[in-house]
């Protein structure tokens, strides 16, 4: 089906946009994934503050080219191309495309662009498999604060003891 220019230029000012607010960008061939699986990705994705657009490759390129980021050729990929942008961190839209790719055998990562350079798909698994900003700060506040409480746990001891130790005492005056 023939998309108008006025259409084309929507689409690829939108990608233009995208491209301008994201920290990193997948590339994903889906031939023969079902429109629902497609749509329960896109929602996954957008709970997480990531996006997935469908574009022809030219367009894609075009924007590519005109935001400086011309650093792959978009054409030369095979299939389907959709291109993911992770809005919100490099490693929540890598973490939900590659748990995809592992459910939907169709769905294929073809590569990436993440800090102006082109990525390889085993380069967007291991972005993946790193632990989230979150995981992270979790882990930062439970070894900031496992000292702190233990200390606290040191110190609360030490007047139980005490009355324990007084208790007995008593206990023993009392004989």
């Amino acid at each position: 089906m023939a998309i108008t220019k006025e259409k084309k230029r929507k689409i690829l000012e939108e990608l233009k946009e995208k491209i301008g607010r994201q920290k990193i960008m997948i590339f994903v061939d889906f031939t023969g994934v079902k429109s629902k699986d497609l749509f329960s990705l896109r929602k996954k994705l957008k709970e997480t503050g990531n996006e997935i657009k469908v574009a022809k490759k030219t367009l894609i390129n075009l924007a590519l080219k005109e935001k400086d980021l011309n650093v792959i050729d978009v054409r030369k990929m095979l299939g389907e191309v959709a291109v993911i942008f992770g809005m919100k961190d490099e490693i929540s839209g890598a973490k939900i495309v590659y748990e995809f790719s592992k459910e939907n055998k169709n769905l294929k990562i073809l590569g990436g662009i993440f800090e102006k350079k082109f990525i390889l798909p085993e380069k967007i698994e291991e972005l993946a498999k790193l632990p989230t900003k979150e995981e992270l700060l979790a882990k930062l506040v439970s070894d900031i604060s496992a000292p702190i409480s233990n200390f606290v746990y040191v110190l609360k001891s030490i007047p139980q003891s005490l009355v324990f130790v007084l208790s007995q005492i008593q206990l023993k005056v009392k004989k």
